[in-house]
């Protein structure tokens, strides 16, 4: 496979070569110059407006359509060479065969970019490898014979880190209203991955999340004395709970220990409407 990715794509764009393809569409000369205003719009940066004299405005409704419209011409030249391909606005997956095709193949389509499109593609992005290696959009997939779609784990990493991040700011804070910042999170996250034929990591990312809140809730205890008259309250009789409340360990540890998962099993946050991403999935499936 050649995964290509356009260094600086949107900063660095030739004005002139995409104004070339837009007239190939558009045909009023107003509409055409209103274009080459937004293009050549500037920065403001700390009160200050920057002139800018390449590149499309990051962020702006038009750079995306703008783009597609640019690299239209490298997806008539693949298809014009056969061969399979993926792009998604700068990122660009080309199937092949062999590792010697896919030098090939990434010699020529550096040499279109740079010679037709004025376009870089980014070598430190770029690499000619194992679909199973590379990361495309958050997705990847499993070795062969029987390839499926899988989340990346770079993907997983991110997810781990903002919900580590919401639950440190919610020490404060209820368990409720953590859960309640967390599930627009969740279910935003697995609307977007729905289509991971693995679910392995979904499983292993619901019981990673609910032991970071059975540690949050550790936190919250604070005291011995606390934890104890806490685990009682949920159902842990009077010598274990004295046991696990005052066994000196850190809440990671005991938010993964079996006292807090007796305490604090999965219908507790279920009833607390903490969102699964295991039942998000299966609902979003059954809806496919």
């Amino acid at each position: 496979m050649v995964d290509i990715d356009l260094e600086k794509f949107f900063d660095r764009v030739n004005r002139d070569v995409l104004m070339s393809r837009v007239s190939r569409c558009v045909r009023d000369a107003r509409v055409l110059k209103l274009i080459r205003r937004f293009l050549e719009a500037g920065m403001m940066q700390e009160g200050i407006v920057t002139v800018r004299t390449e590149g499309t405005p990051q962020g702006g409704p038009l750079s995306p359509l703008l783009s597609n419209m640019l690299l239209t011409d490298l997806d008539r030249e693949l298809e014009r060479r056969r061969l399979a391909f993926c792009r998604y606005a700068d990122d660009c997956n080309i199937y092949v065969c062999s590792r010697v095709a896919g030098e090939r193949v990434m010699s020529g389509i550096r040499a279109y970019h740079e010679e037709v499109l004025r376009l870089h593609i980014n070598p430190a992005k770029s690499a000619v490898a194992r679909p199973w290696s590379r990361v495309f959009l958050g997705y990847s997939v499993t070795a062969p014979r029987q390839p499926r779609l899988r989340i990346a784990a770079s993907s997983v990493q991110r997810l781990q880190q903002r919900i580590r991040e919401q639950i440190r700011r919610g020490r404060g804070r209820s368990l409720a209203h953590t859960i309640e910042d967390l599930n627009p999170l969740l279910r935003g996250w697995m609307g977007y991955f729905q289509h991971t034929q693995s679910r392995r990591v979904i499983e292993t990312l619901d019981e990673w999340l609910r032991r970071r809140l059975r540690g949050l809730l550790w936190r919250q205890w604070k005291r011995p004395a606390t934890r104890v008259r806490k685990l009682r309250q949920l159902g842990l009789d009077d010598e274990r709970a004295w046991r696990s409340g005052a066994n000196g360990r850190g809440p990671w540890w005991n938010a993964g220990a079996t006292h807090m998962n007796a305490a604090v099993p999965t219908a507790y946050f279920t009833r607390m409407g903490l969102a699964s991403l295991m039942v998000i999935h299966q609902r979003l499936q059954r809806v496919r």
